[in-house]
């Protein structure tokens, strides 16, 4: 196969990559929308993953086992609601214990689904458009779900930038006690956003376990939860900059599939490393332009709200 003939692949396979932090970073990009800051995104879809694919294997359905890992990481991700909004628990702090919760419960619930093999979800295919060369597998060739994370981009951009829910959602984020002033419920606001959030890392994690790589394993995913949270501050709180940095993110951790597969002399800890060092180097980059992310980022972020303060 030559060269050329690899970029089709490469590519389709950036894009399925690329799909689980899609999911996770749109939920938390509409949870930090409302002013909330949850940490815990790869607790919860370890949650969703293990959910999702013990459901699957005991049912015979990918329906359910979706539906179930979105309730899933949606039922997880309360516990911190009712911890930080009800509770006044410090969101770093609990966000941080949510992961450990996460990374403890799914290693629990899937001790008899180690191992299990699963078939992944079927690939669409269209005569004569996913055998166009180069961008026919890539654009044409992928499950429902790739397609799924994609049609979320516009629709959580038209709910938060077209819809009047959106508009007060965002100004919870901007000014809680504005808007509590002007009547509306920012707890309730806030607890389903971050129901929304948990959901939507559910099925990230479900993605991975169930067709990404379709099986369950401890920790399977390996440090995205952390990426996600990485890609709302790299995509300055748009969804479709959160898009493109997914893609870039998945790009990167294909890189590394397929350097030593070319011939390159690279150690395999370091290919390993790529991810990481990316999203650490694209922070720092970030980070230099303080007027761009105080500019984007919701005022209200982390700050925690009673309505009789």
């Amino acid at each position: 196969m030559s060269d050329f003939a690899l970029i089709g692949p490469i590519l389709a396979a950036m894009f399925a990559a690329a799909t689980p932090l899609l999911f996770a970073a749109l939920g938390e990009l509409v949870v930090e929308k409302s002013g909330v800051l949850n940490l815990g995104v790869e607790g919860m879809m370890l949650v969703g993953a293990v959910c999702g694919f013990a459901v699957t294997i005991q049912t015979g359905s990918a329906v359910t086992g979706f539906l179930v890992a979105a309730l899933a990481g949606a039922a997880t991700a309360s516990l911190f609601a009712v911890l930080t909004l009800f509770l006044l628990a410090n969101q770093v702090a609990t966000g941080l214990a949510l992961t450990l919760f996460g990374v403890g419960l799914s290693a629990l619930i899937g001790q008899g689904f180690v191992g299990i093999p699963l078939e992944g979800l079927p690939k669409l295919y269209i005569p004569g458009l996913t055998d166009l060369p180069v961008v026919g597998q890539a654009l044409f060739g992928q499950d429902m779900m790739v397609y799924l994370a994609v049609a979320a981009v516009p629709l959580v951009h038209l709910f938060l930038y077209r819809t009047r829910a959106g508009l007060v959602l965002r100004a919870v984020g901007e000014n809680h006690t504005a808007a509590h002033a002007l009547g509306y419920k920012v707890l309730r606001i806030r607890f389903l956003a971050v129901l929304f959030g948990g959901a939507m890392a559910g099925l990230g994690g479900a993605f991975l376990s169930m067709d990404y790589t379709p099986m369950w394993a401890e920790n399977m995913t390996s440090g995205r939860g952390w990426i996600a949270l990485a890609l709302v501050v790299f995509a300055t709180w748009k969804p479709v900059r959160a898009m493109l940095g997914a893609w870039l993110f998945g790009g990167v951790t294909i890189l590394q599939l397929h350097v030593q597969g070319l011939g390159i002399d690279v150690p395999s800890q370091l290919l390993s490393m790529l991810p990481y060092l990316a999203t650490v180097l694209v922070l720092v980059l970030i980070s230099r332009d303080v007027a761009r992310i105080r500019l984007n980022a919701p005022a209200c972020l982390g700050k925690l709200f009673h309505p009789d303060a």
